[in-house]
């Protein structure tokens, strides 16, 4: 019974090959041999020879496969970059003959041109079709062409999802401004929206490792751990099973940092602090193994190969961020790492990073004015790599947050007189003060002068560099400033910050950071199962997570100088 069946379909495919080879104005299948190796030109960089090519196959086609040749030949003048010849063709089109990737080409070229002309309604209608059932060759843009469209509607959140979905097709630039435009839609929500919608999200939704990275900015609680999978997973199952409060260290642990060199002074505070942790923990510890890397990419991968070959299964380190890009820059690492630096891109699969980023300071400061809306800010920071960071930071931070950035004035470590670019600025509510002690105090009165007195200030981790006298830090009281959770309150398994430091001088002053930090990085890698499966890990820098992209996250304590003494204060918003 089957017979008559299998003629009908061999004589289909023998007039549908016929009709590929011919050269008259018959049928064509929409995906022809000489259809496909047109659209091949496009991936090989060569749109307009495409769109010639198939303009010309379009010419000798009738019905549904003329019209799918020439929304393929829209499609690539599209490409090209010449939209009147892309509209003309379209306008030749017959939809409703259109079938397969052929249509969604007509669809994504509809709807970009839409976009062009500022109509998101009509490139919505265009994009209706799930993006699920989207050939994968133009699902990213398909996420992204209505992301703009929804943006432009007015449902950021909506906007937010698709580019959520196209994320991780991205690399290289568009890949980070891909990430700062999501930062930039979740940034309109306020914080009630913000958490109500991430709670919403189901499971393995790629918009709730944003959104969760939000919560933590704002110091706002993650409704679930991170969404981990594949690549983001990591490999302890060579360690022996977890205790009860989570705690599984390595069994062997490599330390890599840059005992000489240039670095050596900040890696002395982090070896302390490491160390501290370590034989601050009596239950199982792992072998450990610190090895040089004197500061240099090559030493760093050079220390790498070291641990390997020891028999490490777990590397802390390095701590340069050029080591740390030479690191993961093999991106297939046999030993896990957990580098003490943010390197150029996002660690690779398996690993982690853990800083204390200037980036983070001005993050976090955005959040901290715009949650008690204050919206028109002065920024002033130093003149070095510290203070530019994170000011530019905050101020794109704040600019997503619907904040306004009136001016911005760099000091050096000699502060001058800044009280006529002060008044030049109008009205503020708020200042940021990425400075060290020694100018926040010089700045103070001058902003005074200047009719900011009034202002909410907030300044980075740096107001600390330089202060402890109580006589002269009167200045800075009212400054509110992200603190070490250490020198706040009590952290299990380490002396108080005061003791600490009558013990051990580099757990003293500006030292005193990367000491907390050094300690942290063991907690981490000894809960490194809990951090990155249920965060809130309370920690010497603050409480820890791990995001989907490997990265830890901080929420700093807060502090304020009264009486030119530091002074917790409450964080909540």
């Amino acid at each position: 019974m089957n017979k008559p069946v299998v003629r009908i379909s061999a004589l289909s495919l023998s007039l549908m090959l016929l009709a590929g080879c011919a050269t008259t104005s018959f049928t064509s299948a929409p995906d022809s041999p000489a259809q496909s190796q047109a659209l091949a030109l496009i991936e090989q960089g060569k749109p307009r020879d495409a769109a010639l090519q198939l303009e010309a196959l379009a010419n000798t086609l009738r019905g549904g496969a003329r019209s799918a040749a020439l929304a393929d030949a829209a499609f690539a003048w599209h490409e090209a970059g010449d939209a009147t010849r892309a509209r003309g063709l379209l306008a030749q089109v017959t939809a409703r003959q259109l079938s397969g990737a052929s249509l969604q080409r007509y669809q994504l070229t509809t709807a970009e041109l839409a976009l062009a002309d500022k109509q998101p309604a009509q490139a919505l209608a265009a994009l209706k079709e799930s993006a699920d059932a989207v050939t994968p060759s133009l699902r990213t843009r398909w996420h992204l062409a209505r992301a703009n469209a929804l943006q432009a509607t007015g449902d950021n959140l909506g906007a937010a999802l698709e580019r959520a979905r196209a994320h991780a097709a991205l690399t290289g630039k568009a890949r980070s401004d891909n990430q700062q435009a999501i930062a930039g839609l979740l940034g309109t929500l306020d914080d009630a929206t913000l958490r109500a919608r991430a709670a919403a999200l189901p499971a393995n939704e790629p918009l709730y490792n944003f959104a969760g990275r939000a919560l933590i900015a704002r110091g706002l609680p993650l409704p679930r751990p991170f969404d981990r999978e594949g690549a983001s997973q990591f490999d302890t199952s060579k360690r022996p099973p977890a205790m009860s409060d989570g705690y599984r260290p390595p069994v062997k642990m490599a330390v890599l940092l840059p005992l000489s060199g240039r670095l050596a002074t900040a890696a002395q505070p982090v070896r302390d602090g490491l160390l501290s942790g370590y034989y601050g923990e009596t239950r199982r510890r792992p072998d450990i193994q610190f090895i040089d890397t004197a500061g240099t990419a090559a030493g760093a991968v050079a220390a790498y190969d070291k641990a390997v070959t020891a028999g490490a299964d777990f590397i802390v380190g390095p701590l340069g961020r050029d080591e740390v890009d030479a690191v993961f820059g093999r991106r297939d690492l046999p030993v896990p790492v957990l580098a003490l630096n943010r390197g150029k891109d996002t660690p690779p699969a398996g690993s982690a990073g853990f800083s204390l980023a200037p980036e983070d300071d001005g993050i976090i400061a955005a959040e901290y004015l715009r949650g008690r809306e204050r919206s028109k800010v002065l920024v002033i920071h130093s003149n070095d790599d510290n203070g530019r960071r994170a000011a530019a930071a905050f101020r794109e931070r704040f600019a997503q947050r619907g904040g306004q950035v009136v001016a911005t004035i760099g000091v050096s470590d000699t502060v001058g007189d800044i009280g006529a670019q002060v008044r030049a600025a109008g009205a503020i509510d708020g200042v940021l003060l990425a400075v060290k002690a020694p100018q926040a105090r010089a700045l103070t009165p001058q902003l005074a002068l200047a009719g900011a007195g009034g202002a909410s200030r907030v300044g980075t981790s740096q107001l600390t560099v330089g202060a402890g006298k109580p006589e002269e830090d009167m200045a800075l009281d009212g400054i509110v400033y992200p603190n070490e959770a250490w020198n706040v309150r009590g952290v299990p398994g380490l002396p108080a910050a005061s003791t600490a430091g009558q013990i051990l001088p580099s757990a003293r002053g500006a030292s005193g950071r990367l000491f907390a930090f050094g300690f942290d990085a063991w907690k981490i890698s000894a809960y490194l199962d809990k951090v990155a499966t249920e965060g809130g890990l309370a920690g010497a820098t603050g409480t820890l997570f791990l995001d989907s992209n490997g990265n830890v996250l901080r929420v700093p304590a807060w502090s304020t100088f009264s009486g030119g003494r530091p002074m917790p204060i409450a964080s909540s918003n």
